[in-house]
């Protein structure tokens, strides 16, 4: 079974970074899109950016020039680096997963989630 863990939340001031990471165990990376989403309170879950199983990476337009999704292969781990933070990033952190060879930015089309980690940015 896929199992993904993600950490590295936290409380930040604006202007701040947070690095995520999250570890992946339980599939076979050829084949699957990673991806960071995030929801804050009363809104709906959003693709912050994803990566392809060839590593070609796509954002959306809000976090684009401030935050960077990566890969380590070896060690089965996703990252997003997150810096020049503003408190409209504020919000619940997902990793998840999904069969196919582009990393899109619906929810609705990954398989596999993590639990969330929160980050808080003032």
């Amino acid at each position: 079974q896929v199992q993904l863990v993600e950490s590295g939340g936290g409380s930040v001031q604006a202007g701040g970074s947070l690095r995520l990471s999250c570890i992946a165990s339980g599939y076979t990376h050829s084949g699957h899109c990673m991806g960071w989403f995030r929801q804050a309170p009363g809104k709906e879950r959003e693709g912050v950016a994803g990566i392809d199983p060839d590593g070609m990476t796509r954002y959306t337009n809000s976090v684009k020039g401030r935050f960077t999704i990566s890969r380590d292969s070896a060690k089965n781990t996703l990252y997003l680096q997150m810096d020049s933070l503003l408190p409209e990033d504020t919000a619940m952190y997902y990793c998840a997963v999904k069969k196919g060879i582009i990393a899109t930015m619906w929810p609705q089309e990954y398989k596999y989630w993590g639990q969330g980690t929160q980050v808080t940015v003032s």
